[in-house]
């Protein structure tokens, strides 16, 4: 039987079992990320003093829960040498279908897991098939499986987190009050993957058809339904995955682990699978979740921003391949069982020996290092963690330098990070403020719904949280320093309506769909528009607060309604995509309204080609939320809710707005 270990045949010298030197390296060479993960602790564990306690390695666990299941299913079709790109839109999928069945349709919950299993198992199906017998190439046919779940997902919730049934939302609880069950599960499904890969007929067709798909052909294997067997089991582990995000969240997210195939195929390979198909193993996968969910939690105690994070990741994405690379050149090989005989046992003594003193001191430099950052790691400044929804959007980097600001100019320590529009990785960094000890945190949520149970957290451990822009459901929050999206979007439709005469037709360009930003501004444009019968819409469609996506859509609303004579965008950036598309039209025959008032947004208004923008003033909502923050750390009253005025800022009055 193949296993998954790689062995050199022989050493340094071209013998067999040759010298040290030999020998050193093809240690270091098979058990690369094993060695990748003890100095990555070791080296986080100097850097910060809060990474080596018992409730942050624990928050590293159920960080590293989610991608470790996904990839203990990515695991499978990779050591076939195959891939699979659709696992995230798989998990989101079938948390979505739970969640709605059990919710919306009245099924009952165990039902409902039930059909959520079985929802990735047949989009796992559908993915063999395609690739077994329709022939195509496994990345073209999960990268179409993609877009489907995805576009399922969105279209069965309309876009809007669902509520997860409160049964399953245990799952992302933990067992005595410390022992998170995100970790259990991820045990569990590890086990289960090491059961399959080893001791299963399954699991050596997968090695067998990873190494030669035709001499196993020729062998008696029957690799098209072998196939159909691998990626539905890929499947299978992604819905499990989507509902243990589901739960942690306490909502199905539709745009939730978005990315997350990437993570799980670069866990995968990290641990030591050769995308070539042939090796793999779940202890190696479980090591390259590790190194993940390591990197992206210290990197955040030690305040890197999460750009420099993301060029991180893929530097260690890239060595990693690049070790597989080295590997197979150096000659190693795969080994079947039971190879190695006396020769292995031979070697297995002295081997366990090395093993035992590495770890006997990896235990000494960890623990000296942790008495050292015990005594030196204290500041007498006070430490606040602003967790924004995204930074790739000119209105929070606003609040991100508001509130950098108010933090220099009160003496305090901000450390911000940047969710990505992620609740999951939102949540995570959550966590990591909650386990560093911060004096209190701002949290700009990417759903009000999925941050609740990470503010609960902070709430347990007595740490103050201020929500800011949107606010934070079924979780304490000492002040919530918001505008009032509802009303911005009221007064951009009375705006825009009064502009155009009280009729006309104009279009609609949605944000990402499933935040509250969106939901709030949308229907408070609604709302206005009940009072303009004569306003038409024509059409809404979705541009993600993005600007380019805000040209291509725009342009293709033109092509279907060249009519158009007004345009409302949910926030500048789109807007501003908007006017790009209309050319001479903007500001002329066709009037737009953007929303936030940024610096981009208020230019175009002075300079006429948008009509208006409704202006919140992020700066000063960075600058209130930090000033809360700091008074509630030090125990005295906020208000509950602070509100920041929101105005709609045309040609007339823009040279008196300063934001």
């Amino acid at each position: 039987m193949a296993t998954d270990t790689l062995k050199s045949t022989t050493g340094a010298s071209g013998a067999p079992g040759g010298g040290a030197p030999g020998g050193l390296r093809r240690l270091l060479l098979d058990n690369g990320a094993l060695t990748a993960l003890i100095v990555l602790v070791v080296a986080m564990s100097a850097l910060s003093g809060d990474f080596l306690t018992t409730d942050n390695l624990l928050n590293v666990g159920v960080q590293a829960a989610v991608t470790a299941i996904l990839a203990f299913g990515v695991t499978f079709v990779i050591v076939s040498a195959g891939i699979d790109l659709s696992v995230g839109s798989v998990a989101a999928l079938s948390a979505t279908v739970l969640a709605w069945t059990a919710t919306s349709e009245g099924v009952p919950v165990w039902i409902a897991v039930l059909l959520a299993v079985v929802t990735g198992i047949a989009c796992g199906l559908v993915n063999g098939a395609l690739i077994a017998y329709g022939k195509l190439p496994p990345f073209i046919a999960t990268l179409a499986m993609l877009s489907v779940g995805r576009g399922l997902s969105l279209v069965i919730s309309q876009g809007s987190p669902i509520p997860f049934p409160d049964s399953v939302s245990h799952l992302g609880d933990t067992l005595g009050g410390w022992l998170p069950v995100p970790v259990l599960v991820m045990i569990a499904m590890g086990l289960v993957t090491a059961l399959v890969l080893g001791r299963t007929y399954l699991g050596r067709s997968m090695y067998a058809i990873g190494g030669n798909e035709e001499a196993a052909r020729l062998s008696g294997l029957r690799v098209k339904r072998q196939k159909l067997a691998i990626y539905a089991l890929s499947g299978l582990f992604a819905a499990a995955a989507g509902i243990v995000l589901a739960s942690r969240l306490s909502s199905a997210q539709p745009q939730a682990a978005q990315g997350y195939e990437l993570d799980a195929i670069a866990a995968v390979v990290i641990g030591g699978a050769s995308l070539a198909g042939g090796t793999g193993k779940a202890s190696g996968t479980l090591i390259g979740a590790l190194i993940l969910a390591v990197l992206r939690n210290g990197l955040n105690l030690l305040s890197v921003s999460s750009f420099w994070q993301q060029v991180v990741i893929g530097v260690v994405i890239a060595l990693a391949v690049l070790l597989d690379t080295v590997r197979r050149k150096a000659g190693a090989t795969p080994v079947t069982s039971g190879a190695g005989g006396a020769a292995g046992l031979k070697g297995k003594g002295p081997q366990a020996v090395k093993y035992g003193l590495a770890v006997v001191l990896v235990a000494a430099v960890v623990g000296g290092l942790s008495l050292f950052n015990n005594g030196s790691s204290s500041s007498a400044n006070p430490k606040v963690g602003l967790s924004l929804s995204t930074l790739n959007n000119p209105f929070f980097v606003q609040i991100k330098a508001g509130a950098q600001a108010e933090a220099e100019r009160l003496g305090a320590d901000l450390t911000v990070t940047d969710a990505q529009n992620d609740a999951s990785q939102q949540a995570n960094q959550l966590q990591n403020f909650t386990s560093e000890g911060v004096d209190s945190i701002v949290v700009n949520p990417v759903d009000s719904d999925a941050a609740g149970p990470s503010v609960r957290s902070a709430n347990k451990a007595g740490i103050p949280v201020v929500g800011v822009d949107r606010g934070v459901n079924k979780a304490e929050t000492a002040a919530l320093v918001a505008s009032d999206n509802v009303e911005g979007g009221r007064l951009g439709a009375e705006a825009l309506a009064e502009k155009l005469g009280g009729k006309g037709k104009i279009v609609i360009l949605q944000g990402q769909a499933g935040t509250s930003a969106s939901r709030e501004r949308g229907a408070g444009f609604a709302e206005g528009l009940k009072a303009y019968p004569g306003i038409e819409v024509l059409a809404r469609q979705p541009a993600d607060f993005d600007r380019t996506k805000g040209l291509d859509v725009m342009t293709n609303l033109l092509q279907a309604h060249p009519d158009v004579q007004g345009v409302f965008a949910e926030n500048d950036e789109m807007a501003l995509g908007a006017v790009k598309a209309l050319g001479s039209k903007a500001g002329k025959s066709v009037q737009v309204i953007g929303f936030d008032g940024t610096p981009d947004g208020l230019k175009a208004v002075e300079g006429g080609t948008l009509y208006a923008s409704v202006a919140q003033q992020p700066k000063e909502l960075g600058r209130i939320a930090v000033r809360n923050a700091l008074r509630a750390a030090d125990g005295e009253k906020t208000e509950q809710t602070v509100k920041v005025p929101v105005k709609v800022v045309t040609a007339e009055n823009v040279a008196g707005f300063t934001g």
